[in-house]
Formats: C-alpha cells, sequence, structure tokens
C-alpha cells in the first residue's frame, strides 16, 4: 500500500549483525524518532539507557539468559519505565508526588513501550535490523545495580541493534480476522486452528522438520507456569503498582 506499512509488515527479529558500527547521529535520530511516539499527558515516562561498556555488555547478556547477540551487537539500548523525572518536576514545584498507584505503572509502561516501538520502526527505516530482549526482566534487581537505576524507575527490555547479517524467515503472525473483533468480542476456534496449520508450516521449514510445533501449545506452554514471579515484589520496591 505504502512505503511506511510495507517497512512495519516486513519486520523481523535480527540476532545476527555485521561488525559495522552505528554513527552517533543514527542512534541521535532512532532516540528522537522514539521521543515523538504518543505519551500521556506528556509525562513522556521514559529513559533509555546505551550501554557501551564491553563488561557490563556481558554481564547483561548473561542476566538476560546468555542471549550472546546482547554483548555482540553493535547498539544495545535498556529501555526502562521512568517516574523519577515526574517526581524531580514535583521537587521543582515544591510538590509532592502521589506515588505507588497502579496507574501510574500503566502510564509509565504504555509510554515507554510505544517509544520503543518508535525506535526499532526508526532503526529499520534506516536499513538497520534488531531484536527486543525481555530476557532483562531475569534479574531485574541486577540489571538496576549494575546500571545505577533509581526506585521509581525499571527496566522493561533491552534492544540490541546493528546492520542485518542474517534475513530469518518471517513468523506468521494472527491473521486480521482473530485479531480485528467487529462491534462486540467474539471467538472462533476455527481460526485458531486453521492458524495453528500455518505456524505448523513455518516451523517445520524453519527447522528442516525438526520441529512440529502449533501456536496454541506453544503459548499454553508458557502461560501454564508461573512467569517470572519475582516481578511483584520488584515492581513494589521500586515505587509501582502498590495502590
Amino acid at each position: 500500500m505504502n512505503q511506511i506499512i510495507d517497512l512495519l509488515k516486513n519486520h523481523r527479529s535480527i540476532r545476527k549483525f555485521t561488525p559495522e558500527p552505528i554513527s552517533n547521529e543514527k542512534v541521535h535520530a532512532i532516540i528522537e524518532a522514539a521521543g515523538s511516539a504518543a505519551t500521556s499527558n506528556m509525562i513522556q515516562a521514559y529513559s533509555v539507557i546505551r550501554v557501551l561498556d564491553k563488561g557490563n555488555r556481558k554481564q547483561l547478556a548473561k542476566l538476560a539468559g546468555s542471549q550472546t547477540w546482547v554483548e555482540q551487537c553493535p547498539v544495545f539500548l535498556v529501555f526502562c519505565a521512568d517516574l523519577k523525572r515526574a517526581e524531580n518536576a514535583c521537587f521543582f514545584e515544591n510538590k509532592e508526588m502521589a506515588s505507588g498507584f497502579t496507574e501510574q505503572f500503566l502510564i509509565a509502561t504504555v509510554d515507554v513501550s510505544l517509544a520503543a516501538q518508535n525506535a526499532m520502526i526508526a532503526a529499520e527505516s534506516l536499513g538497520l535490523g534488531g531484536v527486543f530482549i525481555g530476557g532483562i526482566r531475569n534479574e531485574p534487581e541486577k540489571v538496576c545495580e549494575l546500571l545505577n537505576i533509581p526506585e521509581h524507575v525499571f527496566p522493561i527490555f533491552g534492544m540490541c541493534i546493528g546492520y542485518p547479517d542474517e534475513k530469518p524467515e518471517q513468523k506468521p503472525r494472527l491473521p486480521v480476522n482473530v485479531v480485528l473483533k467487529e462491534e462486540y468480542y467474539q471467538e472462533s476456534e476455527s481460526d485458531l486452528e486453521r492458524y495453528n496449520d500455518i505456524c505448523n508450516e513455518y516451523y517445520k521449514s524453519r527447522s528442516n522438520g525438526s520441529r512440529d510445533d502449533t501456536w496454541t501449545r506453544q503459548i499454553s506452554k508458557m502461560v501454564s507456569v508461573p512467569l517470572r514471579p519475582h516481578m511483584k515484589e520488584f515492581l513494589n520496591k521500586r515505587g509501582f503498582a502498590v495502590k
């Protein structure tokens, strides 16, 4: 339909990168694009930490579940939900922030997610590729200690960026008729069955027939066990989602 839609629909996770460096000009352009994302009431409740130190990169790669691309990619960014600036704004105006409310947690989480998606799209528009690193939440306390992240700020995910050295097959996404509900919420098991067949073909193709899997099988395995149960206590310690 147009170049922007083509770019969005062509997204795929890239984990192998060429050694070619990325200029500061491009990094700054990516962050500026991130800052143009929608934000609730102009709070702009996020910060981005660019990690250059090789030792810190190595530790982050290990903390994220031994994801070597965290250490090897030309640019690694840590996206944080950040209400510290809002607290500082209150100090500036001789007020006290009413902290700990779940709505603030939602605002910050949405803000940083929108900004990060903008950043990824901007990177891809420059011929770069990347991958989100949710594993940054495996050991969030240690990540905060390593990166000197204060109270009222927490890391949500990392992002590897670089020039792609691979072109993996694109994972098939849920079709529009499954995601888009007309007038009211509705479900169809037959739609999921068809999507299972599509995903099964994809996994077999990508693994030369060794992976016989479906979307429902994959997702049910993930959501039927506790997922990062430490996050609630961690968020409470950070001053989020306690009220």
